[in-house]
């Protein structure tokens, strides 16, 4: 990996692991509320006014410039926040036209250089540039992925449930913590039993158990809100089909925030943190519970049994309702065959198993929520 991909992203972590990168990220952020007038780029980077490391002259101390190499997202931010095309400003990155990518952003800067921005940045180390990580409205109430971590971790034990963390992932954009519960689970026969493992070849016929768990995912960039999703688990083969008309959600939006560096009251903090512990809490009560696995695979069930009569045409069909691009069509239609489920049920299998396939942590999350929607649209296209 890349430097800036070693700081900011993690895949199919362990919890340990990630806690250790949070700290590190914790304990390097800088972010800064600012006048456009303070923002400028320079050969691609972003340079803030007032922000580096003071210097210390004859004539007294000097706040000096923070220079920080802006990631995808920090580049999205500013071509959002001035109005310009967003594929044009990555368009200049990438072919090398840094002049050109400079003085489009500057100019747009100069436009109104009284409108605040909050820049979320992490320092450099030994005097090399840090990376700004996003720019963002001055109204942003942004809520950090280690306090949320620990916050749902809190919840869960007030909650008084065994669970096991299964698997940790952190992007440029999200992360995203997936919770287990063996000890709450329910039995999905009709689900399960024309299904195989397109990775063990074991048979769901042979074990039809599904487990409670949800996913809690958190955004310190923008991209979304903090949400807690019921993630229901297939013992034979790991595949989460994830309810998403049941999410609990919270948007990061407050009031303005003051120029300067961001510093957070101590009961500030303690107070959005509190009810993200009553929000992991009610989460567990209501989703790892025997009744409310029963209910959703009830639900499930329903419309799982449908035959599909046209493998392909039915792929290509639920494809271009959900808009999957044509290499997950096409893998979800080899996870369709290996797993020889020949109904609107094996749709959903291939669907959250070809999920797991997927390196990018962001695209293979947004493939399994899709799960559920694919059986259903499947079912109602051989209807």
């Amino acid at each position: 990996m890349t430097t800036m991909e070693s700081v900011l992203t993690r895949r199919d972590a362990r919890l340990p692991d990630m806690v250790e990168l949070l700290q590190r990220q914790h304990d390097s952020k800088l972010d800064v509320v600012v006048p456009a007038r303070d923002l400028r780029m320079v050969g691609g980077r972003l340079a803030i006014d007032g922000i580096g490391e003071p210097t210390i002259t004859l004539d007294g101390v000097t706040s000096t410039t923070g220079i920080f190499v802006p990631t995808a997202t920090c580049d999205g931010g500013f071509a959002d926040k001035l109005g310009i095309p967003v594929r044009y400003l990555r368009r200049m990155r990438e072919t090398g036209h840094l002049d050109l990518l400079d003085h489009n952003i500057n100019e747009w800067l100069a436009e109104d250089p009284a409108k605040r921005f909050l820049t979320r940045n992490f320092r450099g180390v030994g005097g090399t540039p840090g990376i700004s990580r996003a720019l963002l409205s001055e109204q942003y109430r942004f809520v950090d992925n280690l306090d949320v971590l620990m916050a749902v971790l809190e919840g869960i034990r007030m909650a008084g449930v065994h669970v096991d963390v299964s698997q940790c992932d952190l992007t440029e954009t999200r992360m995203y913590v997936q919770i287990r519960c063996p000890e709450v689970f329910a039995y999905a026969p009709a689900l399960l039993r024309n299904y195989t493992s397109p990775f063990t070849g074991n048979r769901g016929a042979d074990n039809p158990i599904v487990f409670a768990g949800f996913v809690f995912s958190n955004s310190e960039v923008g991209h979304g809100s903090f949400s807690i999703t019921p993630r229901i688990v297939v013992q034979v083969c790991d595949n989460g089909m994830t309810v998403t008309q049941d999410v609990m959600r919270e948007v990061h939006l407050g009031g303005k925030l003051a120029d300067g560096v961001v510093r957070w009251s101590a009961d500030t903090q303690a107070a959005a943190l509190d009810v993200l512990v009553k929000q992991a809490r009610d989460a567990v009560n209501t989703f790892l519970n025997p009744a409310y696995v029963q209910a959703k695979i009830a639900e499930v069930e329903a419309d799982a049994g449908v035959r599909v009569e046209d493998l392909e045409e039915t792929i290509t069909y639920v494809g271009k309702q959900l808009r999957f691009t044509e290499a997950e069509r096409k893998t979800i239609l080899s996870h369709f065959f290996d797993a020889g489920d020949r109904t609107s049920g094996g749709v959903l299998h291939a669907v959250t198993s070809a999920a797991q396939t997927i390196d990018d942590a962001d695209e293979a999350y947004a493939l399994e929520r899709q799960g559920l929607p694919a059986m259903r649209h499947a079912a109602a296209f051989q209807r």
